[in-house]
C-alpha cells in the first residue's frame, strides 16, 4: 500500500482500535465491542475489494499461444479512409506450427503473401511473453520490425512500425466487408 495508507494506519486506525479494545475491556458495553468488530469487519472488507478490483484490471499475461489466430487493421484508434484503406489492404494470421502469414489484399482477394516464422521471449523482465517476428526476406514494410504489444484487462493489441505509415496498429480478429 501506499505512504499515506501507512500513516493512515499507524496515527489513526491502530490507535482506534486500541482505544475501542481497551474501552470495551473496562466498560464491558457491547457497543465498543461492536464498533470493534465493525472496524476488523471493514479492514478484511477493504483488503478483499481491493485484491478483487486489482485482480479484475490486472493486465493479461499472454503465452505464445494467445499469439495464435487471425489479425486484422485495428480501425478503433484512428478512424477514417486511411484506417480503412488499410484494413482493406493488410492482415496476418499466426498458425500454431509458429508460422506467420501476412497478406496483402484488395478486400477479400489475397494479392500477395509474405511468409516468417515467430517467437517469442520468455518473461524475465515482464509478464508477458513478447513477440518476436522472423519474416523471410524480401518482406513487407509493415512486417520490418518487431511489434510492441499493448495488453489491457481482458485483451490485446500489436503496433507495427512502417517507414510509409508509421504505426499500423492490428487486433485479432476475422476479417469482414466493410459497411460503405
Amino acid at each position: 500500500m501506499g505512504f499515506g495508507f501507512n500513516l493512515f494506519f499507524v496515527f489513526i486506525l491502530v490507535p482506534l482500535i486500541g482505544i475501542l479494545l481497551v474501552t470495551w475491556l473496562l466498560t464491558r458495553k457491547k457497543i465498543f465491542g461492536k464498533l470493534f468488530g465493525i472496524v476488523w469487519l471493514g479492514i478484511f472488507g477493504l483488503a478483499l475489494f481491493s485484491g478483487f478490483i486489482q485482480w479484475l484490471t490486472a493486465k493479461t499475461k499472454l503465452e505464445k499461444k494467445d499469439y495464435y489466430g487471425q489479425y486484422i487493421v485495428n480501425r478503433d484508434y484512428f478512424p477514417g479512409k486511411q484506417a480503412d484503406w488499410q484494413y482493406n489492404n493488410f492482415r496476418f494470421e499466426i498458425k500454431e506450427n509458429d508460422s506467420i502469414y501476412f497478406y496483402v489484399t484488395n478486400k477479400e482477394k489475397i494479392l500477395r503473401r509474405y511468409e516468417g516464422t515467430i517467437t517469442t521471449t520468455k518473461p524475465y523482465l515482464y509478464r508477458s511473453e513478447r513477440l518476436i517476428i522472423n519474416m523471410k526476406q524480401p518482406t513487407h514494410h509493415i512486417m520490418t520490425s518487431y511489434p510492441t504489444t499493448y495488453r489491457s484487462a481482458w485483451s490485446f493489441y500489436l503496433v507495427f512500425f512502417s517507414p510509409k505509415f508509421n504505426n499500423v496498429y492490428f487486433k485479432k480478429g476475422k476479417w469482414k466487408p466493410l459497411d460503405n
